[in-house]
Formats: C-alpha cells, structure tokens, sequence
C-alpha cells in the first residue's frame, strides 16, 4: 500500500480534531480538544474545559454539549464525553520515543480558524526549570490562543502530545502521550482543592473555583495567584498537588496574591474520585 501524502496525514488529523467553547454560540473561552478514541471521547486541556458541560464542535459542524468525565488541573487535562459514535479517533503515538529535530504539526483553532495547522521541530523532552517535575515535550512550534487542547502530532500524524502553553522564546509546551495515556486509565482517589489552575511566571493562576468546594469555602477567588502552601514557595500544579496528597490533617495553608494584596487562609482539602480539578 503506497505511503499516505503529507496532505492526507494532515487532514485525518484535522478530523480528529475538535473546537471547544464555553458559552452560548462559542463566543466565550476558545480552544481545542482531539478525539481520543470513536465512542466520543475527548482530551483537552483542564484549563480550556472549565465548566462541567463544554459545546464540543466536530470537523463537519456537527455540535454536541459535552460532559466532563474527569480533570486534572495537575496535568493541565480533562476527559469530555459527547453523544456521538464512529468518530474518527486520532492514533496515539509514543511520546518517549521522541528524537530532537524530528517533524511535528499541531492543529488547533486559534483566533477563530479552524483546523489550522502549524509544523515544526522538536526541540527536547524532560521538566523545564520553573514549573516542576513534570516532563514536557517541546517543540519549535508556533502556536496561539486557541491552540491550548489540541494535538501535537509526529510526520505521520500520531498523537504525541496535547498543546498546552507557549513560553519565552516561542517554545511550544505539550503534555505527552504517555502522560496522556495515563491520565485516560487513571482511576484512583485523591484530595482536593476544588480549583482549575494554569501555570504562569511566579505561581499558579486560579481560573476557576467550584462552588461549595474547599477553595470556595475558604473564600479563594478566581484571579489569585497562588505562590506558596503551608510557607514552601511552588512554580507547578504538580507541586501543589502533591503538597495536597501529603497533607495528612487536611489543612493547608495557602499564600496568594490577590492584586498587590498577599493573603494566606487554611484550607480543608476533600478526599474525591479522580476527577474535577486540583
């Protein structure tokens, strides 16, 4: 069988590719999401995926409101569920396997195109200073809001990688597959914070507090800027993550920037499937 063209690779993958909104009609919070398997799963990023029930868009218009399976603003992911069957899935590929140099293209829908793909190189893969343990891979890259959740793929269109960020230098961050994979089997219990957060310079950015949540109780808005739990400064979701697994009483203890404003409160962590956010 003769091999596929660059074209063919590139457009199956756009198929595979989803637009995610929340809002009525699309116009609030834009990013991308890929199709994970055909019985209508979806991965995305946690912090495009911030209500329970995004608008998932498909290749041919059709739309469906999703449902939130499970996020984890640690890994930046979240898994979507829609209504829908015999969806062309993206074929995962292996993320360790990555070699510097080698070819990539991201698809997305930045700036309201849709389906627009971008190639470049990898660059490397492993943790990058500032923002914790969790490895990354990197690649040359240009991406844009609107990129965030969409897949970043190998010359023959596996998905090696979820878009995440762009950092200083034009360098395209994404969660690797491997990670991916394992985010999509994980089924076990952890404690909670009730907030989706964002890595930023300096800290962790609240973009969404869940209502009735231990952050909401303890009157943590979305906005702040979380820098330090229980007095150790932190740069990663990861950090926090696992300062929340190790917390033993409960409580902790978080410093935030609320404007110029640093506040610190004890927070009550809960105890919940794997699922909403951090």
């Amino acid at each position: 069988m003769a091999s596929q063209s660059f074209g063919d690779i590139a457009e199956r993958l756009r198929r595979s590719t989803v637009h995610v909104t929340e809002g009525s009609g699309g116009q609030q919070g834009s990013g991308s999401g890929v199709i994970w398997n055909a019985d209508g799963l979806i991965l995305t990023n946690a912090h495009v995926a911030r209500s329970d029930r995004p608008r998932i868009e498909l290749w041919d218009g059709r739309a469906f409101e999703g449902q939130v399976d499970k996020r984890d603003s640690r890994r930046d992911l979240a898994a979507v569920r829609i209504p829908a069957r015999d969806l062309p899935a993206s074929t995962p590929g292996d993320s360790r396997a990555l070699r510097a140099g080698e070819l990539v293209m991201a698809v997305g829908n930045p700036m309201g195109f849709i389906g627009a793909l971008t190639t470049g190189v990898v660059h490397g893969q492993g943790p990058l200073r500032g923002l914790g343990r969790q490895s990354w891979v990197q690649a040359a890259v240009r991406l844009a809001p609107g990129n965030s959740g969409g897949p970043l793929a190998d010359a023959q269109g596996r998905v090696i990688g979820i878009n995440t960020m762009v950092v200083s230098g034009g360098l395209a961050l994404a969660i690797p597959s491997h990670a991916v994979q394992q985010f999509v089997q994980s089924k076990a219990s952890r404690q909670m914070l009730g907030i989706t957060v964002q890595p930023v310079r300096g800290g962790l950015l609240i973009l969404e507090v869940a209502p009735g949540g231990p952050a909401a109780l303890a009157s943590l808005l979305i906005g702040d800027l979380l820098i330090a739990v229980n007095g150790k400064p932190f740069q990663s979701a990861e950090e926090l993550g696992d300062a929340v697994d190790d917390a033993n009483s409960g409580i902790l203890t978080l410093s935030f920037l609320r404007g110029d404003r640093r506040v610190q409160r004890e927070v009550h962590v809960r105890l919940f499937a794997q699922g909403a956010a951090a």
